[in-house]
């Protein structure tokens, strides 16, 4: 049974190919470059999936299950909104339309819990249920909802084709470095007055175990996946022993509207959302029906993330 990932490259990808070479699977790698990490004997070839590699890639390789993990997280410098479409939708849709193409019998997709958007009436905990409403105001949200659009597209009219979603919280491991470690790096944590909107995480060992349990004899489906637990920003801060900075959020709209087209910042006033109403994601359906319970709550990957960040 042949596996292939694509993003092989990316944090959560060589993480996968951690955990599957420890149980003995080989999987199929494919990125725009090598994974550093590759298993020895370990098959790769290069996919970019902006263009026509899916087609003829997994044409070629013929896998019974794809994992599609290409996407961007965190922008590069100088990418543009266009650039991200481009990996994030126009290449989901890629890899889908080579799925439907070539017989792949299972697709399993990693969302986020960003395609539910950053909104007021966003409850305590989100479940599976709640509707996707990513903000065009954020790139990366909004993709992700697309994506999702895609896929459910596709489960309606293409029912033989397996599907595995997955709507991931913030992934850290020690030395991860991305948009949400950023905030973290500050002298002081920056807060909303008034907004509690606590993080959830999830550790990339436990996301690599729930991959490849998708990817092999897990249940189909839509998953939350976090670690047990949330951490408010005061939690946050006294496990690193440093204080809160709450700003209004008209005062920090109002900054933001300034600094951004000066180019002081790359941020503009609608990221006050992304602080005031972050999704925080429920796993209850995770551990009951995909039988999978994380091994690191949210508190404990964050720690193991601090203490290797100090």
């Amino acid at each position: 049974m042949s596996i292939l990932v694509t993003g092989a490259a990316g944090l959560v990808g060589q993480a996968l190919l951690r955990v599957a070479a420890e149980r003995g699977r080989d999987l199929v790698a494919t990125d725009l470059r090598r994974p550093s990490g590759m298993p020895a004997g370990a098959a790769f070839h290069p996919l970019d999936v902006t263009g026509p590699d899916a087609d003829r890639v997994i044409g070629q390789v013929k896998p019974r299950t794809v994992v599609h993990l290409a996407s961007i997280v965190t922008p590069p410098k100088g990418s543009t909104r266009a650039m991200q479409y481009k990996v994030d939708v126009a290449g989901t849709r890629n890899v889908l339309r080579a799925c439907l193409a070539h017989g792949v019998r299972r697709l399993v997709v990693t969302s986020s819990g960003a395609a539910y958007g950053y909104h007021p009436d966003n409850p305590d905990w989100l479940t599976e249920d709640a509707p996707l409403r990513g903000n065009e105001a954020f790139a990366y949200a909004h993709h992700k909802r697309l994506v999702e659009e895609l896929l459910a597209e596709a489960r309606h009219k293409h029912p033989r084709l397996e599907q595995v979603v997955l709507r991931v919280g913030t992934v850290l491991e020690p030395g991860a470095k991305n948009q949400i470690t950023a905030l973290f790096e500050r002298p002081r944590l920056l807060a909303i007055r008034g907004s509690a909107s606590p993080f959830v995480f999830v550790w990339t060992e436990d996301l690599a175990e729930i991959l490849l349990r998708a990817a092999t004899n897990g249940p189909t489906g839509i998953y939350n996946v976090a670690g047990d637990g949330a951490l408010s920003v005061e939690d946050l801060a006294a496990r690193m022993g440093k204080k809160v900075q709450r700003i209004p959020a008209w005062a920090l709209k109002t900054a933001l509207a300034v600094a951004h087209p000066l180019g002081l910042s790359p941020y503009g006033p609608e990221q006050v959302r992304f602080l005031q109403y972050r999704p925080v994601l429920a796993n209850d359906r995770l551990k009951s029906v995909f039988g999978y319970a994380p091994r690191r709550s949210s508190a404990e990957v964050f720690d193991a993330w601090w203490e290797a960040a100090k």
